[in-house]
């Protein structure tokens, strides 16, 4: 039996849409139950899928109702105990496991897909989260072929998700314990903010955060490849990806910026930003960047932003950078920037500009 409630933004396509997976254990990641048989074997097909979908980007999580300790020893005796992040393993309600996980992740609760055995702890699942994708692992070969799981385009950073996901969780960890300001907690990760202007290679990543960004997408729409090539070979745009470095290793390509150049005012047609990299005080450099340019060029910048009911980080942002609305239809307001109150980069950032 498949549970399935899924609620879907009208503008965002649903190819790819599944972000993270989240999966029971006990007949499902292996077959038998951990606390009660002598030996639990893992089912092969399964972490083969784990592994493909991992290539391609998705994440991977657990929620299963088990002895913590015990269960974790048995994933690491596996090898399989990185594949997974924030992994929820108690006796609470699988639907509260997957409210946490999507909270660590900063992900919506319509990114996660849950997969069991148990028709009870399905139909819990989409009664609880109706937003998540629920698959019973009976039918996960067939789940797997459905467009939500399979990203348009496989990124050289699709292969590295993960991985940043699992660095981030090592500056967390460090933040914890650091003794100092917020500031100088900043400046001792030694970021390099490097902004650039997109090439053809840069363009699936470009797509991929149209599609996979919402909280910092000022307008919520999403744009092609194709799309943003045209937008690129054009005189009359910028476009602008932005990406960023620390001790720990690279987030990735993290920013986007699409510029519509007029003579005398500069439309910024859409600007996002990666959520994982807005707690590291960064989120407004690319946006203070296209004030500066537009500044020398002698132009106004202008910005549209829809209120899309998850974008209201964005809002601020550009509150903070000194935009200020000047007319509204709806949901689609046009904010204009003070060009006298553009700010510098912070201190704890170096900003490396490429032309």
């Amino acid at each position: 039996m498949t549970v399935e409630t899924v609620a879907l933004l009208p503008e965002k396509p649903v190819q790819g849409r599944i972000k993270c997976i989240v999966w029971d254990l006990d007949h499902t990641l292996w077959d038998g139950v951990l606390l009660e048989d002598e030996e639990v074997h893992v089912r092969e097909s399964v972490v083969e899928a784990i592994l493909e979908l991992d290539r391609k980007g998705v994440l991977h999580s657990v929620a299963s109702k088990n002895d913590r300790d015990t269960a974790l020893e048995k994933l690491r005796v596996l090898g399989l105990d990185k594949m997974f992040l924030f992994p929820q393993i108690g006796w609470n309600a699988k639907s509260d496991s997957i409210r946490r996980i999507a909270k660590a992740l900063n992900l919506g609760l319509d990114a996660f897909a849950f997969v069991d055995d148990q028709p009870f702890e399905l139909a819990e699942v989409a009664h609880e989260v109706p937003q998540v994708t629920c698959v019973d692992i009976l039918e996960l070969h067939d789940a797997l072929e459905r467009p939500e799981f399979q990203p348009r385009f496989v990124t050289d950073e699709s292969a590295l998700r993960r991985e940043m996901y699992q660095g981030q969780i090592a500056r967390d960890e460090l933040e914890s314990e650091f003794v100092g300001t917020n500031e100088e907690f900043l400046a001792s990760l030694e970021m390099s903010f490097t902004i650039a202007p997109a090439l053809r290679d840069d363009l699936q990543r470009a797509e991929e955060l149209t599609v996979r960004t919402n909280q910092l997408n000022s307008t919520g729409r999403t744009y092609s490849y194709e799309e943003l090539d045209t937008l690129r070979e054009s005189p009359d745009h910028l476009v602008l990806v932005a990406s960023l470095t620390d001790k720990f290793g690279s987030y990735g390509k993290i920013g986007l910026a699409l510029v519509e150049k007029q003579e005398e005012v500069w439309r910024l047609n859409m600007m996002l930003m990666s959520c994982r990299v807005m707690s590291r005080g960064v989120g407004m450099v690319l946006l203070n960047h296209i004030m500066r340019l537009a500044a020398e060029a002698g132009a106004a910048v202008r910005a549209d932003f829809v209120e899309t009911g998850r974008n209201r980080m964005m809002q601020v942002t550009y509150a903070f950078a000194g935009f200020r609305e000047v007319s509204r239809d709806g949901a689609h307001v046009v904010l204009e920037a003070d060009l006298s109150v553009v700010q510098p980069p912070p201190s704890y950032v170096q900003l490396e500009i490429v032309e």
